[in-house]
């Protein structure tokens, strides 16, 4: 599996997002704008004595990423204006999960390009959203278990 950050901004998040790839051996591809510097403590001490061990790749711009994506790979983008659950998805063995900044979500042109692979994660109403690192790994979760 592959997990996708388009402009991360808070380095404990990434670290816990990159430690959660390492222990399931998915792929992180980190994307544009990053809120810190990949060498930062902050980031390393989330991903604790693990960080050396994460397959990730940096791209600065969302069409270098697109780029490298094997055709016929799944794309599926998660924030809470998703129209559909993620419980509705059929997951595949190499699919890519996609999420947006902690503060912004995606660049707003996501949310009209992408609108059929929009999705969000099943909550009560009178909570927003969920912290970037717990979606990832709700996602994440969820997909390995469809696929194991």
């Amino acid at each position: 599996m592959n997990i996708v950050l388009i402009n991360p901004e808070i380095p404990f998040n990434t670290g816990n997002i990159g430690r959660t790839c390492v222990a399931t051996g998915t792929h992180l591809h980190l994307v544009g704008k990053l809120g810190f510097k990949i060498e930062e403590k902050e980031i390393r001490r989330s991903g604790l004595d693990y960080w050396p061990l994460l397959k990730y790749t940096r791209y600065g711009a969302f069409e270098e990423f697109l780029a490298g994506v094997p055709a016929g790979a799944a794309l599926y983008f998660f924030s809470t204006k998703g129209k559909k659950d993620l419980w509705d998805i059929k997951f595949k063995k190499g699919d890519y999960l996609v999420f947006g900044s902690e503060s912004c979500g995606f660049p707003k042109n996501f949310y009209t390009d992408y609108k059929d692979n929009l999705h969000r994660i099943p909550m009560v109403d009178n909570i927003r959203s969920l912290n970037l690192s717990s979606s990832a790994a709700v996602c994440l979760y969820e997909a390995l278990r469809q696929i194991r």
